[in-house]
């Protein structure tokens, strides 16, 4: 399991992803970066009250948004639409560089093991800077649907649970100080650095021969997410509860956050499955057919961005 192996530095010398990170970091917040602590009910939408706030006023803006729209004739929106699109694949690029960053020397200098079970691997005040920026990202994501809304697209069950439910999902791996949290974020990050690349340049009207790998390419995250959170959640629960069954010891995190993550990853994985078989694997009439009977009505754009017709679209992103 391990990939221990000496001779990586801990920390690189001179220029770093982490100093940039401070020099944009230190004027707008006022402290270095370096010195961020999450801290509930002080640090913002650290709490239940306020994530569940949030996503509660998402469920309402959808209600109210389409019934605001019924009337009314759709929004272009081509420049902000392209705008969002581009800067969501360039932030998921720069936090999934510092990353990178920060989990390579541990990686190759402690193993694999030491970094999803450890709290001095996956869980250090650099990771937990990264992981409430990610968090955060998950409410910008929220303009997904927004533009779904005010484009009179057709919105579906997946892509209305799976952008409240993530913001929920990184909440509690947050509160619940999982260390294994890094494994799906930086999947989820490089998935989102290709699926906004890709419709921003389908919103330019260029054709992208990839879209179906895009799909994929989520589904492939969910399965590698699981793969670290069912090991990591057994071992700590064998450890804990049932010593007498093979493990290899504890992992840090809470045990709602396990759960928590379980659920969700598990529940995105089918939704994701399904909404492939529906999409990819039936012949134009069924796929058409099946679209339509999940939205209700005319066929739907399943992400967030809701600008192309069924035959281009692909699963919906922002995924943990």
């Amino acid at each position: 399991m391990s990939l221990a192996a000496p001779g990586l530095p801990a920390q690189s010398s001179g220029l770093s992803l982490w100093s940039l990170l401070e020099a944009m970091w230190e004027p707008v917040v006022g402290y270095p970066a370096a010195e961020f602590e999450f801290k509930p009910r002080m640090t913002p939408l650290s709490t239940l009250n306020e994530s569940a706030m949030f996503i509660t006023l998402y469920y309402a803006m959808i209600i109210s948004g389409k019934e605001w729209m019924r009337h009314r004739k759709p929004f272009k929106l081509h420049g902000p639409f392209l705008v969002h699109n581009f800067f969501l694949s360039a932030l998921s690029a720069f936090l999934l560089a510092l990353y990178v960053e920060q989990l390579l020397p541990t990686l190759y200098n402690k193993g694999t093991y030491y970094a999803i079970c450890e709290a001095g691997g996956g869980w250090t005040k650099p990771l937990v800077t990264l992981y409430y920026l990610n968090y955060l990202t998950k409410y910008v994501e929220l303009l997904d649907t927004a533009f779904l809304i005010l484009k009179k697209k057709p919105l579906t069950f997946l892509h209305c649970y799976h952008h409240g439910a993530t913001a929920l999902l990184c909440y509690s791996q947050l509160v619940g100080s999982t260390a294994v949290s890094w494994v799906p974020i930086t999947l989820n990050l490089t998935v989102h650095v290709v699926m906004y690349a890709y419709y921003f340049l389908a919103a330019r009207g260029i054709r992208v021969w990839w879209k179906e790998w895009v799909t994929r390419l989520q589904i492939a995250q969910f399965v590698i997410d699981l793969g670290f959170v069912y090991f990591t959640s057994y071992t700590y629960f064998s450890n804990r509860y049932w010593p007498w069954l093979p493990n290899v010891g504890s992992c840090a995190g809470e045990e709602f956050a396990a759960l928590s993550g379980i659920a969700i990853l598990s529940s995105y994985l089918v939704l994701f499955i399904s909404f492939y078989a529906a999409t990819y694997k039936k012949g134009p009439g069924a796929r058409k057919k099946a679209a339509t009977a999940a939205a209700g009505r005319t066929p739907v754009v399943v992400n967030g961005n809701g600008k192309l017709p069924l035959d281009t679209a692909t699963a919906t992103g922002a995924s943990y």
